[in-house]
């Protein structure tokens, strides 16, 4: 079969909070797979509505999804069951990376450095918890354990004001994490079929990369090549490798970094369902070493079909 002669369906949508970024990301997916001569479908998709996935005629599905179902293992786990040919991470590698908690207690069991954290759930006791909390910085930042793009994350000054935030918004969130603040650089490292993208900084004018830095406002900066220390480059770029293969990450992913003002790297999080929109992050990085999207969307599949058939 000739690469141009696959056809590939874009699923995209979902349920999450994140469902317009995730239309926007596979809509340009779908643009990106068109101009290298594919044939592309693209499928609104929700746990009730998998029509999709029957289509016989579909010789790889690419998963734009994001947040709840999409990026926590759920519409993996689908793909995996009906024995379908998908990019991206597996169900278990999408599950752990989703989760906070999780993927940076094997971050830390990987020899990478990550902020002090702490789960709130129903069952925390907030007084004790209030004796453990010691931030150097006087700043925490409260953010939902299992959850993307940002969403839900809050900073907040001192010991009361935290707890009081992942309290106010158990009900919402279910579990939340209160986590050091570390006054630095946010720093970004895409990894694309094990290779390494550049260091990409992002200069939030809010100042820090919320929802609205990332989708929404134009005024946030993406540089390149603004870390001068090649070594301190090369611990970067290693610790991100680290991340990708600690999740058992596949295909594409993107890991978050604080780079400390005392430059040390602390990892945030990993990300195994990068967004492809216009503000997205790994595309960019893709771009700065003259990487085209279509070209970046044919290596995942690319990638997909390969590890299918040596499966």
């Amino acid at each position: 079969m000739s690469e141009t002669s696959l056809k590939i369906a874009v699923l995209m949508g979902g349920i999450g909070s994140e469902r317009e970024i995730s239309l926007l990301t596979g809509k340009n997916i779908a643009a990106a797979l068109r101009s290298e001569g594919m044939t592309v479908v693209e499928a609104d998709v929700t746990p009730e509505k998998l029509d999709i996935l029957t289509d016989k005629t579909i010789d790889v599905f690419f998963p734009a999804l994001h947040g709840h179902w999409g990026e926590d293992g759920g519409i993996q786990k689908i793909l995996e069951q009906r024995g379908l040919v998908y990019t991206g991470s597996s169900a278990e590698a999408s599950e752990i990376a989703f989760d906070k908690l999780r993927s940076i207690e094997l971050f830390r069991n990987a020899g990478l450095q990550a902020p002090a954290g702490f789960e709130v759930n129903s069952r925390t006791d907030l007084a004790e918890l209030e004796e453990e909390l010691d931030s150097k910085s006087g700043k925490y930042v409260v953010k939902p354990v299992r959850d993307g793009s940002s969403v839900g994350i809050e900073i907040r000054t001192g010991k009361q004001a935290a707890i009081r935030s992942a309290a106010d918004r158990l009900e919402k969130f279910g579990s939340l994490m209160i986590e050091d603040f570390i006054p630095g650089r946010e720093i970004t490292v895409g990894v694309v079929n094990e290779h390494v993208l550049p260091v990409l900084e992002i200069i939030a004018k809010a100042g820090f990369y919320d929802y609205e830095s990332k989708y929404i406002s134009d005024q946030t900066e993406y540089v390149f090549d603004t870390i001068k220390d090649p070594e301190l480059v090369k611990r970067i770029e290693h610790d991100a490798r680290v991340c990708y293969e600690a999740v058992g990450a596949k295909d594409a992913a993107r890991a978050d970094f604080i780079l400390s003002d005392d430059n040390v790297p602390y990892v945030l999080e990993i990300n195994t369902s990068p967004g492809f929109t216009s503000h997205s992050l790994v595309p960019k990085a893709a771009a700065h070493i003259g990487l085209s999207q279509g070209r970046l969307c044919r290596e995942i599949i690319e990638a997909a079909i390969a590890r299918h058939v040596k499966s």
